[in-house]
């Protein structure tokens, strides 16, 4: 395939753990330790959320401009990768390695005790940085981070941002503006999302409970997932991308799935695979009434009984950084180092809702049909937009 493009390296950190290794352990156990109730988001009550545990990397002084708990998160996770990343640099030069990121968050968790200093006090505190929650600041700090010169951008699309920085990358290498790309994302905690979910009623206050007839709603977590992209040969390749934008509505997705459904179409048609051949499908699963439904609806009419799982009751929803951090989970799946042959399980309390389509839900344990050498993840946005990648073995 001389327009393949390959997964070459995957550093992440999420409330699962830090490094490929230690994700995996708790991916395929089907931990939920980083799960938790916290008091400190809303005003009037709890909420479970998804947090990274323990001291993120310090930023160097000449970072300071992007010093955010966001860029800190992403640095963790480049950091894993960072000897790939460099000898990519070497191999191709600073100018032909693009950076491409999604965020949804970015900074602005640093800078929200500033603005509620500026609402009482009628001016901002000394060392408050607008710039710090600018969605630019994670692809800006890391092209500052490796001397780069080559293309720089951001994709702010709410909960597909990270997944689409892979068909952004893979558009500009078809293009001839870069040899390889580092993509994916970050998006960390902060007050102002899970408010904002909170007046939409959409937050649950115990742990997410996905594809059950009890689901009650998100859990709102932080990641981030960065891989190095390249037409070099490896385990994983990006077999196919689909993606639709229905525009139904703002935030409530079409009932009928039919943006889903497309986008999970389009992805098989580029991949030139079957339904057949896919071992598993990583679901949006947010454990909202009308995501999980219609989501239902739509995987059942394209791929019937695939085995699949929502992974959101282990991480929560990492919002900008959830494509990015569940195409992670594929790459983990489809090697055997990491995955032992297992698929990701799905936890939840096994009350199925009989109103929906039925769909193949994985148990803790379920192993990988070695005949089926490709899986798929869905990440569906607000506006209706919508991404469905398949990954496939190299």
């Amino acid at each position: 395939m001389t327009n393949a493009v390959y997964l070459n390296a995957l550093g992440l950190t999420n409330p699962l753990g830090w490094g490929k290794a230690a994700v995996a352990d708790g991916l395929f156990a089907g931990r939920t330790s980083g799960m938790a109730a916290g008091s400190d988001w809303l005003p009037d009550r709890s909420v479970f959320v998804g947090a990274v545990m323990g001291a993120l990397p310090d930023m160097a002084p000449e970072f300071t401009l992007y010093n955010s708990r966001n860029n800190r998160l992403l640095l963790s996770a480049l950091l894993e990768i960072r000897g790939e990343i460099e000898q990519a640099i070497a191999t191709y030069g600073p100018d032909r390695v693009a950076v491409i990121l999604g965020t949804s968050t970015s900074g602005v968790g640093d800078n929200e005790a500033g603005i509620a200093y500026k609402m009482a006090e009628g001016a901002f505190p000394a060392g408050f940085d607008y710039d710090r929650q600018d969605n630019a600041s994670a692809a800006l700090f890391v092209r500052q981070y490796f001397a780069l010169t080559g293309p720089v951008m951001t994709v702010s699309t709410a909960c597909t941002s990270s997944a689409k920085t892979l068909a952004s990358a893979r558009r500009m290498m078809d293009a001839g503006f870069c040899d390889a790309a580092i993509v994916g994302g970050a998006d960390s905690l902060c007050k102002l999302t899970i408010n904002g979910f909170a007046s939409l009623e959409l937050l649950s206050e115990s742990l997410c409970n996905p594809f059950s007839r009890n689901r009650n709603g998100i859990n709102i977590g932080e990641a981030a997932a960065v891989f190095l992209m390249t037409r070099e040969e490896a385990p994983v390749r990006v077999a196919g991308i689909g993606e639709t934008s229905d525009a139904y509505h703002m935030s409530t997705p079409d009932p009928e799935g039919t943006g889903a459904f497309n986008a999970m179409r389009i992805a098989l048609e580029k991949s030139e695979l079957a339904a057949s051949d896919l071992a598993y499908l990583n679901l949006h699963g947010t454990a909202t009434v009308l995501n999980d439904s219609m989501e239902a609806k739509a995987v059942s009419g394209l791929l019937g009984g695939i085995p699949c799982s929502s992974t959101k009751p282990l991480t929560g929803h990492t919002l900008g950084a959830a494509g990015a951090t569940e195409l992670a989970f594929l790459w983990l799946a489809l090697q055997p180092e990491y995955s032992g042959g297992k698929l990701p399980p799905h936890i939840w309390d096994g009350e199925t809702d009989e109103d929906m389509a039925p769909v193949q839900l994985t148990a803790i344990g379920t192993t990988k049909d070695a005949a089926r050498p490709a899986m798929m993840t869905n990440s569906f946005a607000f506006g209706g937009n919508n991404i469905s990648v398949i990954l496939a073995e190299g």
